[in-house]
């Protein structure tokens, strides 16, 4: 019930992670029991809604993976529930202003560093009562990344690795890119110095930072210190693995043909 994903970033570790966009269980223990540790459930473009989706963490944690939630919004009731049913990191999309990075911290923890709903005792996320310490320990436990993905938040991303409770800026190139007057062009020049320009700004604050494979891949975002690298998706792997096996028959069948 650890927050395995935190300590293992903690010890220094590079994860890196597949998004779970199906909302299949099958599809989500098949990835785990293939070598994905982490899987990041994505209640925002995913076709899970946060209740489907949070109901996912069961198929990743009974594989022996750990899992993230990508929540469709940032308000109060959506993390709230997130955490009670057992997510313990949360990925939040479209943070773009200090102030909304605030409520975002203060929604996820207990007071007195935050503003959470306390239901401590009845909900998944403490065994339903099995952790009795759950409610002194939790803060602890939660690790928060808020997406970086919109020019704003390029603007007032200093202040918003400054608030306290934000553990990682999770940098979207995609919509960055788009919020820039440059859509689905991750190599834009301004678009590539909004990114180093955050990712400078967090290797100074000492601030981890998460993202996805685009214009420049695993390795290269290890080397410019990524800590988490969301590499692909069960969309896509399926999409190849399907292409690949029907060109592999056709090719066999080319081959007979032309043999005969």
């Amino acid at each position: 019930m650890r927050n395995g994903v935190k300590r293992r970033l903690r010890d220094g570790e590079t994860i890196i992670a597949a998004w779970l966009e199906t909302g299949s269980p099958e599809v989500a223990e098949i990835l785990v029991r293939t070598g994905w540790s982490v899987l990041v459930i994505d209640c925002e473009h995913g076709a899970a809604g946060l209740e489907e989706g949070l109901g996912l963490i069961r198929a990743v944690e009974a594989s022996g993976g750990d899992a993230m939630v990508r929540v469709p919004d940032p308000s109060e009731a959506t993390l709230k529930r997130a955490l009670d049913r057992g997510a313990r990191s949360l990925i939040v999309p479209m943070v773009n202003s200090v102030a909304q990075a605030r409520d975002i911290a203060s929604f996820v923890r207990y007071p007195p560093m935050g503003r959470r709903g306390y239901a401590a005792s009845i909900v998944r996320a403490s065994g339903y009562g099995a952790w009795p310490l759950y409610g002194a320990e939790a803060n602890e436990e939660v690790f928060l990344a808020v997406q970086i993905e919109h020019r704003d938040a390029v603007e007032a991303a200093e202040e918003i690795m400054a608030v306290e409770g934000i553990d990682m800026v999770f940098i979207g190139p995609n919509d960055l890119a788009g919020s820039m007057g440059h859509f689905e062009q991750l190599d834009a020049p301004d678009v590539v110095a909004a990114m180093s320009r955050v990712e400078e700004a967090a290797s100074q604050a000492d601030m981890l930072v998460g993202g996805i494979e685009g214009a420049r891949d695993c390795g290269a975002l290890g080397r410019d210190g990524y800590r988490l690298i969301v590499c692909s998706n069960d969309v896509s792997l399926l999409a190849a693995a399907s292409r690949d096996a029907v060109a592999r028959c056709k090719a066999a069948l080319d081959r007979e043909k032309a043999a005969s």
